[in-house]
């Protein structure tokens, strides 16, 4: 569907490289959908019909309560009325899109916060005083290593980042913290 309103002419993406030769217009995985447009009244009519025409035939339904609309260098007014008229929620950079973060700056500190954090709360609940060295290994190797290799496949980490986490599995694996 998103095919044929960009060959009709009636939905821009927006493009990207030399000469914007690309154009991007959505990315999916699974049943999570981002849509990426240009800012323009005849985009979000066009989305607007796609969704309606979409819901009728599928008889899927659009959960307009996790859907929200998301503006980069676009004015906050006009973000607002896009976003009443899609019924979607009004979003802020940098938002989370299959657990990373989208629209953020990936050279500073709190940008890397949330993968702390996840981090943190995974260990919290660990308690590790009562496992073997080999236990804590394996719980260190086998998911924790995971998030931020995750991450570090979409995103170069300052060296700072990267003592932090080797620091927060040192004192987990050495100390049992």
């Amino acid at each position: 569907m998103m095919k044929a309103l960009v060959e009709d002419g009636l939905f821009s993406g927006y493009k990207v490289g030399a000469n914007n030769q690309v154009s991007i217009t959505h990315l999916q995985f699974v049943d999570d959908t981002l849509l990426i447009e240009e800012r323009s009244w005849a985009n979000i009519r066009s989305l607007k019909a796609l969704l309606l025409l979409f819901e009728v035939t599928s008889g899927l339904k659009v959960n307009f309560h996790k859907s929200m609309l998301v503006g980069v260098n676009i004015h906050d007014s006009w973000l607002a009325k896009a976003a009443f008229v899609l019924n979607y929620k009004l979003g802020r950079a940098p938002f989370l899109y299959l657990g990373l973060p989208i629209g953020g700056d990936p050279r500073k500190l709190k940008f890397w916060q949330p993968l702390i954090d996840r981090i943190k709360s995974r260990l919290s609940g660990w308690k590790s005083g009562n496992l073997l060295l080999g236990g804590r290994l394996v719980l260190l190797k086998s998911v924790l290593s995971s998030l931020p290799a995750y991450f570090l496949s979409f995103f170069k980490a300052p060296a700072c980042i990267i003592s932090s986490i080797e620091s927060i599995f040192n004192c987990f694996f050495f100390l049992g913290l």
